[in-house]
């Protein structure tokens, strides 16, 4: 059966996730049911990063197996008019026929995500579910100095989830940036793979950072606590995106 990788893009704020679940709709479900409305076939597709309830994605990648060899745009074009008829806040963005070894998940390399913080006195309005809202003003150069260090191969057991269902806390962070645009603050974060809620652990813990709560040497204590008491609050899904997903053979 061709294999085919959809790169898609979402909006997680009407969602349960991007994993199919019994208590709500899911981006996951979304895709698979605009599949059977286009081909009549019952497929289950894979994707690169699992993302929680409220977290969007610009480039999520997810395989499919069809048993037509579509013409990826015309496959493309197809899924978004069915996407769109059921009213799902999802696209796709691209379709790329791949070899039958080629897997959204496995087959990753590294996995880029943004946070975006806006800190600013006044709420959000156009960027309500698109950022967290800060009103204290925060140091971003404060929090990108607090960033490197947890850049490299560690044991992240204090910014896992608990409900985590990774074998290991040891992974390797290749980058942790910290930059300003006006009142936009973003963190941008790269590895092969992360915990659960270990970005959103970072980010809460940077924001205490900002706000001149915690050096980067508390920041280093609190990682090599192993402890999830030492992490900051956890930030909420509504800043987190899902970027891109590098793969080999990639520009």
């Amino acid at each position: 059966m061709p294999r085919f990788r959809l790169c898609v893009e979402y909006d997680g704020t009407p969602y349960v996730g991007w994993q199919r679940q019994d208590n709500g709709a899911s981006v996951q479900s979304a895709l698979e049911k605009a599949i059977l409305a286009l081909s009549g076939e019952t497929v289950v597709i894979r994707g690169a990063g699992r993302t929680d309830s409220g977290v969007h994605a610009l480039g999520q990648v997810v395989h499919a197996d069809l048993s037509r060899d579509w013409v990826p745009d015309k496959l493309r074009n197809a899924l978004n008019a069915h996407l769109g008829l059921a009213g799902e806040r999802v696209a796709v963005i691209e379709v790329r026929a791949v070899p039958d070894d080629f897997d959204a998940r496995f087959s990753a390399l590294r996995r880029h995500y943004l946070y975006r913080i806006i800190s600013r006195p006044a709420r959000l309005a156009l960027e309500a579910q698109r950022a967290w809202w800060v009103p204290k003003p925060l140091d971003h150069l404060a929090m990108h100095e607090a960033a490197q260090q947890l850049v490299g191969h560690h044991d992240f057991t204090t910014f896992r989830s608990v409900h985590c269902q990774a074998r290991s806390p040891m992974r390797t962070l290749d980058r942790l940036d910290v930059s300003r645009t006006g009142d936009l603050i973003e963190i941008r974060a790269t590895a092969q793979s992360f915990l659960h809620n270990q970005i959103r652990s970072f980010a809460g813990t940077l924001k205490l950072a900002g706000e001149g709560k915690m050096t980067p040497a508390d920041v280093r204590t609190a990682l090599e606590a192993r402890s999830r008491a030492a992490c900051g609050p956890v930030a909420p899904p509504e800043g987190l995106f899902f970027m891109k997903v590098d793969y080999p053979g990639d520009e």
